[in-house]
């Protein structure tokens, strides 16, 4: 089979030749490896393994779903460029000395036999962008040495003069010593020398990982090409670290909400093992006890535990265990973390907030090592966990088993970068877009995108999903299934489940939104003159600020639904209150004036600091929540009945924002967190005139502005990208890192936080982007004018009560909120009647004051009688 007609390709990979490359970029290394131990001799085990698509826990193959064991070999299953198969516990160290691999390989594909381009062999001295051996598993590039498909040994550039035949299985050793290499060919069976190699590298240094390498540029890539048996490494330049496996628990994420404990265990391929058992325990009395047991889902392989009632008054060690029956019998596998102490008590709570994670700086350890010494209390990531292009070697859409694996590998890269994150604090997950491989989503309630006409912007512009709705549920699974219940279960088309739910954790309310799944296509519903393309209008006359009234999707009935009924949720012990969803609901992006695209963005220039950036104009990006206008509104009025911040990713670009309905200003604040790892450098550039006054003391950037939707906003911090000085500059000037929000339950104020990915917070305590910390009080998430106030609450027999304020004449609840203070005096917005509810969290007594007037000269007060 042709590869184009069984993989749906977007080729963002490249292919590695075999030459040795040296030099790596700086970065935060990871722990150095172990050298020169006992254990520094390595032999594959695959004929233990019964056969499965994965090659087991000391190895990283590229891509996972092109490597299975079979009959006791590695085999790369297909034929095709740069497959490379590399060992993770064992790496040539720095320093001289000797090492020797081994290998038997078996041809196995006869349409490579014949074209010199055709190798396989052995990859060592790979090295990444960064010092990890994890950069250089993934994008390892160095000295390739093997067989070609005519049959001579090569190294390098430099071929063998003997030609062997390839009908029979070969063994290969390669030893080396100083800067002397010397392959050998022998017959596998009576190890009679075949043919041999020397080759000299002047200065070589010979440091970094060792792979395993088939490399078969064909046309008909679906036949096997290769089967590996006997890999063997020694000597005593091998440096060895056992603790460098990965899987096959790969990493593990939970959610603690109204005292039931949900935890996803992310596993590799190895389902199809009969017998296997995988079991949640925690450390109590002494011991490890279990708790549970479950079976990992066959097409995500993650399995999910459920634990009711649970404790969080201190915090609990768990591990997760996989029993797996071996031919030479059981092996367990463990992945450990810690099940933390709710902070309940604690009158600050902070989250880490995460976006936006293309593989520019991969394994990415700084951010790591940088956020975790803010301490939070938990973490989210906000969608794009990772990108197409992760990885290399673009994405393979079908068949539904193979894309599913591609789907992990990306996914695995993820948690090997920011596994220690969630290890011991809980975490949430929204995917976004190009986590179910969308460059854009448009959902319009689960429909499918027809693919029939091409993968891009034709499919997506009709609206739905791409991929098969069984493959979107296996995403879902893998990165919201920890999540808490979701408040509507029922599936949308095609079967395709929802995620969107609260969580209470810490005394704080989370409402978490699917923005894309349920939204319009602009493009079905915008008049044909627009000429919509990937969300952007390409008719420059076509005026989007006059479709107000559109007929158009957003959040979706029933979401708007679920925020109703969250805003008035205050049960749980919930003080404050926050919205978690993909992107923020306006267009915080300019582009050079005229422009009726974003795909130039990543090739604009990136401005030295202080430079103000002139000629642009704010853009129309319909992947935005600030499309459709009226959609954008509605949902703003809900949400700020709650007085909640809003938390988002997407953009690209960090800002704080404070959005404005029918004025400035009279809804809720809200923070896109700065990408990760930025493939679009976003920028904010607004035409300012001499009537524009930015706020004291700030950019002229700042203030009040209309986004090119018209929607009204005040910019309040934007990390525009800049020149840093820092390399790599391909992450650093692109304004990358992290944010972190502090919600102060006690004074009822959030701090917001904006840090670069580079900056170590103890040492440089105040190197957060310009414009940060930003501090708000969580009554600035709901400032619209007040018309005044109704009498005063005397609150001195209530501890911590809920107030609900209700417009009488309309039915409309005004607002709900908890309170901490003894006398509250409510704000409302027009002359009406009013009815004040007073209730106590988990308490069936309620106090009820109705046909409350405005207290103009602000001297009444009603007494809350009942007693906690």
């Amino acid at each position: 089979m042709k590869r184009r007609h069984a993989v749906k390709a977007i080729a963002l990979g490249s292919v590695t030749p075999h030459l040795l490359l040296g030099g790596s970029a700086g970065f935060v290394p990871a722990p150095k490896v172990k050298s020169n131990i006992a254990s520094s001799n390595f032999a594959s085990q695959w004929q233990q393994w019964p056969d499965m698509p994965w090659v087991g826990p000391e190895y990283w193959g590229n891509r996972l779903q092109d490597w299975e064991i079979r009959q006791g070999r590695a085999v790369c299953v297909i034929s095709d460029k740069n497959r490379s198969l590399h060992c993770l516990t064992h790496q040539m160290g720095a320093g001289s000395g000797n090492f020797s691999l081994q290998v038997s390989m078996e041809w196995l594909n006869a349409a490579g036999k014949g074209i010199q381009e055709a190798y396989a062999g052995f990859r060592l001295a790979a090295k990444g962008k960064f010092e990890d051996y994890r950069s250089a598993a993934v994008f390892g590039q160095g000295l390739d040495a093997g067989i070609n498909g005519q049959g001579y040994l090569f190294i390098g550039e430099k071929t063998g003069s003997q030609q062997l035949s390839l009908d029979a299985e070969i063994t290969l050793k390669l030893e080396g010593v100083g800067n002397e290499l010397q392959l050998k060919a022998q017959h596998s069976e009576n190890g009679k020398l075949l043919a041999m190699l020397t080759y000299t590298q002047p200065k070589a240094t010979w440091e970094g990982n060792l792979a395993l390498v088939s490399h078969f540029p064909l046309e008909n890539t679906g036949s096997p090409s290769v089967a590996f048996s006997g890999w063997q490494i020694s000597g005593d330049k091998i440096a060895a670290d056992a603790g460098q496996a990965f899987g096959p628990i790969c990493f593990a994420q939970y959610t603690l909400h109204d005292g039931t404990l949900k935890l996803a265990a992310q596993l590799t391929p190895v389902d199809g093992i009969s017998g296997l058992q995988l079991s949640l325990q925690v450390w109590q009395n002494g011991r490890w006890e279990t708790l549970q047991e479950a079976m990992p889902d066959p097409l995500g392989r993650v399995a999910h535990f459920r634990q009711e009632h649970w404790q969080a008054e201190k915090a609990t060690p768990y591990r997760v265990k996989l029993d797996l029956p071996l031919k030479t019998g059981n092996s367990s596998y463990y992945y450990t973390g810690t099940i933390a102490k709710e902070p309940t008590d604690m009158d600050q709570v902070k989250m880490a907030v995460f976006s936006c994670n293309a593989d520019y700086g991969f394994p990415d350890q700084e951010v790591s090592i940088h956020s975790l010494k803010h301490q939070p209390d938990l973490a989210v990531f906000l969608g794009d966990q990772f990108y197409e292009s992760t990885g290399g070697f673009g994405i393979q859409t079908a068949p539904l088993e193979k894309s599913s694996l591609d789907y992990l590998r990306k996914w695995y890269m993820f948690g090997w970068s920011y596994r220690e994150i969630f290890r011991h604090i809980p975490s949430a997950f929204i995917p976004d877009d190009h986590d179910v491989y969308h460059g854009n989503v448009w959902g319009e309630a689960g429909k499918n995108a027809p693919t029939d006409e091409g993968w891009g912007y034709v499919a997506q512009d009709q609206g739905g999903y791409k991929m098969p709705p069984e493959w979107v549920n296996m995403v879902q699974l893998t990165q919201t299934g920890h999540l808490p219940d979701p408040f509507d279960p029922t599936p949308v088309k095609q079967g395709i489940g929802t995620y969107y739910t609260d969580w209470v954790y810490g005394g704080v309310s989370f409402a978490i939104l699917e923005d894309r799944k349920f939204k319009s296509a602009p493009k079905n519903v915008l008049p044909e003159e627009a000429m919509v393309t990937n969300g952007f209008i390409q008719n420059r006359e076509f005026d989007i600020k006059a479709h107000y009234d559109v007929e158009a999707q957003l959040l979706g009935e029933r979401q708007l639904k679920f925020l109703e009924h969250w805003s008035t949720d205050w049960s749980k012990g919930a003080e404050m209150k926050a919205v978690l969803s993909q992107t923020n609901f306006c267009t915080v992006a300019t582009l050079p004036e005229g422009s009726i695209i974003d795909s130039i963005v990543p090739r604009l220039p990136i401005p030295e600091p202080g430079v103000y950036v002139t000629g642009d104009a704010p853009t129309t990006d319909m992947d935005s929540n600030g499309w459709p206008q009226k959609g954008r509104d509605e949902a703003l009025r809900i949400i700020r009945k709650a007085f909640a911040l809003h938390v988002a990713g997407d953009q690209h670009l960090a800002s704080v924002v404070h959005y404005g309905v029918d004025e400035f200003g009279d809804a809720g604040y809200a923070f896109a967190g700065p990408a990760l790892n930025n493939l679009f450098p976003r920028r904010w550039w607004p035409p300012v005139g001499d009537q524009h006054e930015g706020l004291p003391g700030k950019p002229a950037y700042t203030g009040n502005f209309h986004d090119g939707f018209g929607n009204k906003m005040t910019v309040h911090a934007v990390a525009n990208p800049r020149k840093t000085g820092q390399e790599p500059a391909l992450i650093h000037d692109r304004s990358t890192g992290y944010g972190l929000v502090a919600f102060d339950k006690a004074q009822k104020k959030i701090n917001l936080e904006c840090w670069p990915r580079y900056v170590d917070p103890e040492k440089q305590p105040d190197g957060q982007f310009e414009g940060w910390p930003v501090t708000i009080a969580q009554e600035d998430n709901f400032a619209k004018a007040s018309a005044g106030t109704l009498p005063a609450l005397d609150l001195n027999n209530c501890h911590n009560p809920i107030i609900e304020v209700v417009d009488e004449e309309s039915g409309e609840l005004v607002y709900a909120l908890r309170v901490r203070e003894k006398t509250f005096r409510p704000k409302v917005f027009k002359d009406s009647k009013y009815q004040v509810k007073v209730w106590e969290d988990g308490e069936d007594r309620a106090q009820l004051f109705q046909g409350l007037a405005l207290d103009l000269n602000q001297k009444d007060t009603l007494f809350v009688n009942y007693q906690v």
